[in-house]
């Protein structure tokens, strides 16, 4: 299981797309719960409206080369059960209403086309499908709030179905990303083993049972105690769907620290783009994407296949690390001198990672200094220095305090 997904551990960064019917409406995924929406209404409004007419997912994939990905996620189906698919459950879906076409078979194909893995969201919630115990939760519905044992029954016969359809009419899918809640008592284990049987390689994340392969943590980077597989799923603004109003974008250096971090602590970054209805990116998120990608195209070997690190934080970045190399990425300039003393391992030999120059450095003690940085730094995101150590990195002191600032 190790070697037969290391793809995962290796890619470290990958590309979140939240798109569907909610998109028309500009307003966030989830604005048909907050304003109680009826599905007529929700239907006729942005269903209908949801015409897809630049969906180009070619561009799509480009881009999240472009930016450094190494894999996608597509919402195939959110909480509001409009399947982007042909499926033969309902006619709620983009192949019988809104664009007319199934959007999910050219996102697989173009993503594939350039080398990335191809992941699937799904989301069990179905806020509109009849059987559903209804769409204006606002906490996720329990098991005593189905409406009867048969509804129960279909439902899950709904979802099971959808699922193998996704997992069978689109060639090998690497990742299968679940989102979402409904009452707990869905066959969970059952549907898992299943949707593996069609696809033996799948990955799976833990948000609907065991067995599955990843730890999940959202808008948060939160690394599990125990070393495992993990992901950081977090918005480029503050909504996954696209929100016409928001214009609280990350700067890339804030993209770059938010994946060094991840690596840091051994797990991925999945990086949510909310297209527009029409396809389009807005022009901010493509921007973005290319600025953190351009550093990540000189510095990449300080994200890509890290280990976890057993160094505590520090005040100018974020430190990295992968076999014997420590990789200083200095985001905030220290001055013409920076001293890292948590190395305990002898530094063989320093260079900065996107020229390959040597750099000045002595350890003194515990300490090390690398001197003649220069000021300002050159690149506005950060510098990475990679450093070659005599073995596996050591911490001289180990971080044990619950208080970390980030």
């Amino acid at each position: 299981m190790e070697h037969q997904h290391q793809w995962f551990k290796d890619s470290r960064y990958g590309m979140f797309i939240h798109w569907g019917a909610y998109s028309v409406a500009a307003r966030g995924e989830w604005f048909a719960n907050r304003e109680r929406i009826p599905k007529a209404e929700y239907t006729d409004r942005y269903v209908d409206q949801f015409k897809a007419e630049n969906y180009d997912p070619e561009s799509w994939a480009q881009l999240a080369k472009e930016a450094g990905m190494k894999y996608a996620v597509l919402t195939t189906r959110h909480h509001d059960g409009f399947a982007l698919w042909d499926t033969k459950t309902s006619d709620f879906n983009a192949a019988k209403m809104g664009p007319e076409r199934d959007l999910v078979a050219p996102f697989v194909e173009a993503f594939r086309k350039v080398g990335l893995k191809v992941g699937l969201y799904y989301s069990p919630a179905a806020w509109y499908q009849e059987d559903y115990p209804g769409y204006f939760f606002r906490d996720w519905p329990d098991e005593s709030d189905w409406k009867s044992p048969e509804s129960r029954s279909r439902f899950i016969d709904y979802y099971r179905c959808q699922l193998a359809e996704l997992m069978t009419n689109y060639g090998k899918i690497d990742y299968l990303w679940y989102d979402g809640c409904a009452p707990e008592d869905l066959q969970l284990s059952e549907v898992n083993e299943q949707m593996l049987q069609l696809q033996p390689d799948l990955l799976i994340n833990l948000r609907n049972g065991e067995p599955g392969h990843v730890k999940i943590c959202e808008q948060a980077i939160k690394a599990p105690k125990e070393d495992v597989m993990w992901e950081a799923c977090m918005t480029l603004n503050g909504h996954w769907g696209y929100h016409g109003g928001d214009d609280c974008w990350k700067r890339p250096k804030e993209v770059i620290r938010m994946l060094c971090d991840t690596a840091a602590k051994g797990g991925n970054l999945l990086l949510n783009v909310g297209p527009k209805a029409d396809g389009s990116l807005p022009d901010a998120t493509i921007e973005i994407l290319r600025e953190s990608g351009r550093w990540l195209s000189v510095n990449g070997d300080a994200i890509y296949g890290s280990d976890r690190t057993p160094f505590s934080w520090v005040n100018w970045g974020k430190v990295t690390a992968r076999g014997n190399k420590v990789y200083l990425n200095v985001l905030f300039s220290p001055g013409e001198e920076l001293c890292y003393s948590e190395i305990k391992n002898r530094v063989l030999f320093a260079k900065y990672l996107s020229t390959g120059e040597p750099v000045e450095f002595e350890q003194v003690g515990e300490r090390l200094f690398i001197r003649q940085l220069p000021v300002p730094l050159p690149d506005a995101i950060g510098i990475t220095i990679e450093l070659e150590l005599d073995g596996k990195p050591e911490e001289i002191l180990a971080q044990t305090s619950y208080w970390i600032p980030e």
